[in-house]
């Protein structure tokens, strides 16, 4: 992988409706230079989502075909649907942009792998178990059922803490991005100004 050397790849994880995708897109909003990865999905597109935005939308046969071409970076089964990070668009945005992955720690185990790449791996999480309940029953984008296996899949994902750089907890959405962001602005200063050293 070819790029400047200065640009950093940050990947945020969490259970879901801890609210990643929005910090993710506050980061984007603030700093031009930093590029969301869009993963590829064989979920349906929820109506406010666009393809090639939001997600690539594909069927789970072009999903498979991707896989046995060795097309991804990473992917993982969530919740009958698959996701991926497809190696080509990394590969190409890496040159000029920062670039941020809203993925699950499936994918950041198998991102981890590749020592090449200058990972900082965030992890989100609610303040509670219930309040994460409350969140996924607010945002309003799933089936009673769907809240249901989410939640109950909290469990698992938390087991996987110690993979990650950083675990915040995202109890006050504001503190959450400033925390994130001074996080990213230490590690860019580091590799700009590899001998500074903070007083």
């Amino acid at each position: 992988m070819l790029h400047d050397g200065e640009n950093i790849m940050v990947i945020l994880s969490s259970p879901s409706g801890v609210g990643k995708t929005t910090i993710t897109k506050k980061i984007q909003q603030k700093y031009p230079n930093f590029k969301i990865s869009v993963s590829h999905t064989t979920r349906i597109p929820r109506s406010n989502e666009v393809d090639g935005v939001d997600y690539h939308f594909v069927s789970k046969e072009n999903f498979k075909k991707l896989i046995d071409q060795n097309q991804f970076y990473e992917y993982a089964k969530i919740f009958e649907n698959y996701y991926g990070t497809l190696r080509k668009t990394v590969d190409e945005d890496i040159i000029s942009n920062d670039l941020i992955f809203d993925i699950d720690w499936q994918g950041t185990k198998q991102l981890s792998k590749f020592n090449n790449l200058k990972l900082i791996k965030i992890y989100l999480i609610p303040d509670s178990k219930e309040e994460l309940k409350k969140r996924l029953i607010k945002r309003d984008q799933n089936t009673k059922e769907e809240v249901d296996k989410r939640y109950k899949s909290f469990n698992e994902d938390v087991k996987h803490w110690n993979d990650y750089d950083y675990i915040i907890i995202n109890k006050n959405l504001d503190i959450c991005f400033k925390q994130i962001e001074n996080i990213i602005l230490l590690h860019k200063n580091k590799i700009i100004n590899p001998s500074h050293k903070s007083q």
